[in-house]
């Protein structure tokens, strides 16, 4: 490997799409302590650090074996740019599922799920939710889509602009005015959950 210290960014990068392995290894010796090191400045949490390390040289080990990096000349900031939106990715889907814990440091949620309700509870949320199921399909297509993306896809509003093809904003407004609609039909038919 000391063969390719000489070598530069782009250089070890051809190599490697040439079928040269160890100009790759070269390569991410050359940047592996600022990249790890600033995901942990991110993250602040050494174990959730080697993950997203692992997880950034995958992809960008993906890009430029699939002969898709263009970046020509920055490497580090181009996999600097991977590293902190994996971070940023983590930190989103850990918004949208919190995590709250006892005194005695365990999911609240788990615990939720361990305590069995009597037959009679059980039953009367299971009408409820089918219920609901069915006011949804009473939505309007639009509407129905954005709550659907956003509540069982756990899509973010932009996200789900992408996937409707619509702005952020109208997603926003479907999505408000879908509740609307829900609440009332529950008001109407006396659904409580």
């Amino acid at each position: 490997m000391k063969r390719f210290n000489q070598n530069s960014d782009i250089q070890l990068i051809h190599l490697f799409q040439q079928g040269n392995q160890y100009a790759l290894e070269s390569l991410l010796e050359r940047y592996k302590d600022k990249i790890f090191t600033s995901i942990v400045f991110m993250v602040k949490d050494k174990y959730l650090a080697e993950d997203l390390f692992q997880e950034t040289f995958i992809r960008i080990i993906d890009t430029i074996r699939g002969k898709r990096y263009n970046e020509e000349g920055k490497f580090l900031p181009w996999a600097m740019r991977i590293a902190h939106n994996l971070c940023v990715d983590h930190f989103r889907r850990v918004k949208r599922n919190p995590t709250i814990v006892t005194s005695d440091s365990q999911d609240i949620f788990e615990l939720i799920n361990v305590v069995e309700d009597n037959a009679e509870k059980k039953m009367m949320r299971n009408q409820s939710y089918d219920r609901v199921h069915m006011m949804l399909q009473l939505l309007p297509d639009d509407q129905r889509e954005v709550i659907v993306l956003r509540h069982f896809g756990d899509m973010s509003f932009k996200e789900i602009a992408t996937v409707t093809n619509c702005s952020i904003n109208t997603a926003l407004g479907r999505m408000r005015y879908g509740l609307i609609n829900l609440r009332k039909m529950m008001a109407e038919k006396q659904v409580a959950i």
